[in-house]
C-alpha cells in the first residue's frame, strides 16, 4: 500500500508528517514539500495526507490546480495544521475532488498525542 504525505515544509507542519510517516506501518510512504510535489505521486496512492501552516501558501498553488481538476471520491485523506482557518482552507481546496477528509488539529507547538495519529489512520 501506498501513501502521500504532502507539506508546505515549515517546521511544525514537518515534524507532525514525520510522525505520520512513522504511524503508517505497512505504508510506503513518500513525504515531500508542496513545491517537490508531482501529480503523478498522488495518482498510485492509496491515502494521501496534506499539512500546511497558513492558508494558501504560495507553494500549494499547482495543488490547489491540480485538485480542481481530478475526482478522488474512492482515496482517503488527512488534512492536519493547528489553525482552524487553515483546516478549512484545506477543506476547500479538496471538495473538488471529492475525497474521503479526515482532520487531525494540533497544537502550535506541535504537539500530538500517539491516539490522535492513530485515529487520522482510521
Amino acid at each position: 500500500m501506498k501513501a502521500l504525505i504532502i507539506t508546505d515544509g515549515t517546521e511544525v507542519i514537518q515534524s507532525t508528517a514525520l510522525l505520520i510517516k512513522e504511524s503508517l506501518n505497512g505504508y510506503k510512504t513518500k513525504l515531500c514539500k508542496a513545491e517537490n510535489f508531482e501529480g503523478t505521486d498522488l495518482l498510485p496512492s492509496d491515502i494521501f495526507f496534506i499539512g500546511c501552516e497558513s492558508p494558501s501558501p504560495k507553494s500549494f498553488a499547482w495543488l490547489e490546480e491540480l485538485l480542481s481538476h481530478i475526482n478522488l471520491p474512492s482515496r482517503k485523506c488527512g488534512i492536519f495544521s493547528f489553525k482552524e482557518k487553515t483546516i478549512k482552507y484545506l477543506h476547500g481546496i479538496l471538495k473538488p475532488c471529492e475525497a474521503d477528509i479526515t482532520e487531525l488539529l494540533i497544537n502550535e507547538n506541535g504537539k500530538i498525542k500517539k491516539a490522535d495519529i492513530n485515529k487520522i489512520l482510521k
